[in-house]
């Protein structure tokens, strides 16, 4: 959740506030305090003697807070505040992912944490957002085509960091027994071709589309993208965990 969380609002920071209206960075800071307010929750139901558990709590809070308010300043079209506590939000969001990832005996080093959080909210983030502002396209059909060509390139850029992130990972932290394991294996596999290669060609897909120019359709191949985005990173957490660096 911290991860989408650090996504959704990185995004927004650098969407340009003449091509977009207002509306968009005001609605989606609500989902972002949505999503902030759900992690309080889940947070608060960890064991007390977790080490991370009262931290994570306030930057949660502290997250939601800052969307609320910065969802006030786009209420009144306040674009250089409201930046400001964007990008607020989005160092908050990274801290808590950062330290949820942290914590325990066989926790990986701090460079590997800080890439694995970054490679996938930024993943995760791009191709939420393109979905979300190509469905923003249907309340105002006016808006240029250049905000949403932009995300999906920068869509397939978070795409390939996020793969030579988990190439250095698979080339670090594989051991014998796990490629001797069909299980493993076939989550890697699973991985990679829905969460990664799967990705790319959706977002070629998009791009294509977009020169017709169908917005409508590019929107509907986003939808699928967030769902291969949300299959591959739930995978990748999952293989993480029996590796000292992100897969």
């Amino acid at each position: 959740v911290f991860r989408l969380a650090f996504g959704l609002t990185a995004v927004m920071a650098v969407t340009s506030a003449r091509d977009v209206t207002s509306g968009f960075f005001r609605v989606h800071l609500w989902v972002g305090l949505g999503l902030n307010t759900f992690s309080a929750a889940v947070v608060a139901t960890m064991p007390t003697q977790l080490p991370q558990s009262r931290p994570l709590l306030w930057i949660s809070i502290l997250a939601a807070i800052l969307s609320y308010v910065g969802s006030i300043f786009w209420l009144y079209e306040k674009a250089t505040p409201g930046r400001w506590v964007l990008w607020f939000v989005t160092a908050v969001n990274l801290a808590g992912a950062c330290f949820a990832s942290a914590g325990g005996e066989s926790s990986p080093p701090f460079w590997a944490i800080t890439l694995d959080s970054l490679s996938s909210g930024l993943l995760l983030g791009f191709t939420f957002s393109a979905m979300l502002l190509g469905h923003w396209y249907l309340n105002t059909p006016s808006m240029k085509m250049a905000p949403l060509q932009r995300l999906i390139i920068l869509m397939g850029v978070a795409v390939l960091f996020r793969a030579v992130v988990g190439a250095c990972g698979i080339l670090l932290g594989i051991t014998p027994e796990q490629l001797q394991s069909q299980a493993f294996l076939s989550f890697l596999a699973l991985r990679w071709l829905a969460g990664l290669i799967g990705l790319a060609v959706l977002a070629w897909m998009s791009w294509q589309t977009l020169k017709i120019p169908n917005t409508q359709s590019a929107t509907g191949i986003l939808y699928v993208a967030v769902i291969f985005a949300f299959l591959g990173e739930l995978t990748s957490q999952l293989l993480s965990a029996q590796s000292p660096f992100p897969l």
